[in-house]
């Protein structure tokens, strides 16, 4: 245990290592629960469920629909939609047609599409209508050329459904005017697929299955790639993490989670919708989680055992006058992550709902976990707790040599679930991992003799806003293409809701630039957790001897 001090914290019954091998593939796991937990809801959405039998031949079709385009093993597809049912079958659809899935933010602004469509090279996607209007204005520079648009109702029956696409298209007025003359509707699609044929093809654990996009610190976002095999191992692990208190559910419950995170985020990716999957469970499906009241009703009409969130997310739901209305004495894990969990927070979650949150610790390119505390914890611990079984942390100086227990240094990461690279960036992999296989992730952390680790700072200039990694230098790029604009730099200051808020600052080279013009320009290019929240103008920047901003003066003065 010398080399894993952190195996003596394990609760009883979790291995220090499970068998990660067992599927060949994601499409092996997904088939095998589509068979066993067949009449079985795997989906609960809007107050209809959609069955693992109904996922299995929906996207079953939809990989046979895929294939008859043309697309061929390898192919990237985008899925640029909420948390919908039509989702986890565009994603069971995309794996079993041998192609890979790239997970879209559908808040994205043209430009950011753009460059992630390029980048992967994504030969098609998957769209809900509401955003259709984003794609239009980009999809001409991208190599995208099969477009799939989904609408709320799709999956809801024909009444149902009618009537919340028209309440979404006409009342609420959420789907702005677009233009995309290729576009096949989602029902279409699968009503092709189901006349089509699917030829099942060889897919291996080593095989491509996600591409996960996370900032740069060039400011241009990169590619995480997770092979089959990497996301499999993170099901696994976090499985067996859970074990200890999922355990408890009746085995007349069905094991139930709530999908209030976007399922585009890796968090949610694995640990809501492939461990879903793995465990025969239902999963709860949350469109809009900034909703409280449209989320606490939801909520109040289900038992539910596992919820996953970032602690903005707990804190609202918790602080708000309706939590009540909501039964929460069947929830046995709540797993925080994303984002540091608060102490306040904690504290109020635990006095309400009688359950823990326990915090993690990931990133993209870790499928995502890769610590979390205890979930037999009974009280808050403010640190980011202990390697997931199969999993090694280390703390790194400058010069890549471990440092002693107790002193700080660069967190690095060495397990199944560590993705293969960056996606055709040789030159940004080689920066990150070490020639014995860990993982540099930025952050800087003390591990204490338990083997707890806690994060003190970050090595990189990244700001960590509501759970979004966003890197200042995207900011700056765009906000120096701004006429009126001499110098800029974008810094993360604390902020009680989100962790840490932007504030940008300028140096005009036109005295009429106004406050308004910058945060429009930021509107038009930027999505909303990349908006700043501070601007602040300047007649100067701090800098050092050879002309480098010191973002560190600028966050200290307020």
């Amino acid at each position: 245990m010398a080399d894993r001090p952190w195996l003596g914290a394990y609760p009883q019954g979790v291995p220090a290592d499970i068998d990660v091998a067992r599927y060949t593939s994601l499409v092996h796991l997904l088939e095998e629960s589509f068979q066993k937990y067949a009449d079985r809801p795997a989906y609960s959405f809007m107050g209809k469920d959609v069955s693992y039998a109904q996922t299995d031949s929906l996207s079953q079709a939809f990989a046979a629909y895929l294939q008859g385009l043309g697309l061929v093993k390898g192919d990237r597809v985008a899925i640029m939609m909420p948390n919908t049912p039509q989702y986890p079958v565009a994603v069971a659809g995309i794996l079993r047609a041998g192609l890979v899935v790239v997970n879209v933010n559908p808040l994205y602004t043209p430009r950011e599409l753009e460059h992630q469509l390029k980048d992967s090279g994504a030969k098609a996607i998957v769209i809900i209508e509401n955003f259709a209007t984003t794609l239009e204005q980009c999809i001409a520079h991208t190599p995208v050329k099969h477009v799939v648009l989904a609408a709320m109702g799709d999956l809801l029956g024909l009444i149902k459904g009618s009537i919340v696409n028209y309440v979404v298209r006409n009342v609420k007025k959420m789907v702005p005017g677009y233009s995309l003359p290729q576009a096949v509707r989602f029902n279409d699609a699968i009503a092709r697929g189901t006349r089509g044929s699917f030829k099942r093809p060889e897919i291996k654990a080593d095989d491509v299955a996600v591409l996960q996009y996370t900032g740069g610190t060039t400011g241009v976002s990169k590619g995480a790639v997770l092979l089959h095999r990497n996301v499999l191992a993170n099901v696994l692990q976090s499985e067996a993490w859970n074990a200890p208190v999922m355990n408890k559910v009746p085995a007349n419950e069905q094991p139930t989670s709530v999908c209030a995170l976007p399922l585009y985020h890796i968090f949610a990716f694995t640990v809501n919708m492939m461990l879903g999957l793995r465990t025969g469970g239902k999963v709860i499906l949350i469109p809009n989680p900034r909703d409280f009241p449209a989320v606490l009703k939801e909520l109040s009409k289900h038992t539910f055992h596992s919820f996953p969130a970032v602690n903005t997310l707990f804190g609202g739901l918790a602080s708000h006058p309706d939590f009540n209305t909501v039964n929460w004495s069947n929830l046995k894990v709540s797993v925080g992550g994303g984002m540091a969990v608060q102490s306040g927070t904690a504290k109020l979650w635990l006095e309400k709902t009688g359950c823990p949150i326990c915090e993690g610790y990931g990133l993209s390119e870790t499928s995502p976990s890769a610590s979390c505390n205890p979930t037999t914890s009974t009280a808050y611990s403010g640190s980011i707790g202990v390697p997931l079984p199969n999993t090694w942390m280390k703390c790194l100086d400058d010069e890549g040599h471990e440092v002693p227990q107790g002193q700080a240094g660069e967190i690095a990461i060495k397990g199944p679930q560590v993705m293969a690279g960056y996606w055709q960036r040789p030159d940004e992999t080689a920066k990150v991992m070490t020639p014995d296989g860990y993982f540099k992730t930025g952050d800087v952390g003390v591990m204490d003799e338990r083997g707890y680790f806690k994060i003190v700072d970050r090595k990189k200039d990244m700001i960590l806003c509501a759970g979004f990694n966003v890197y200042p230098n995207e900011i700056e790029d765009v906000v120096s293409t701004l006429p009126g604009v001499l110098e800029c730099a974008a810094v993360g200051i604390p902020d009680e809701k989100a962790g840490e808020a932007i504030k940008l600052v300028i140096v005009k080279k036109d005295p009429a630039l106004t406050e308004e013009q910058v945060r429009a320009h930021c509107r038009a290019n930027l999505t909303g957790y990349k908006q700043p929240k501070v601007i602040e103008f300047r007649q100067d920047m701090p800098k050092t001897p050879v002309g480098k901003i010191l973002r560190r003066e600028l966050r200290d003065k307020k």
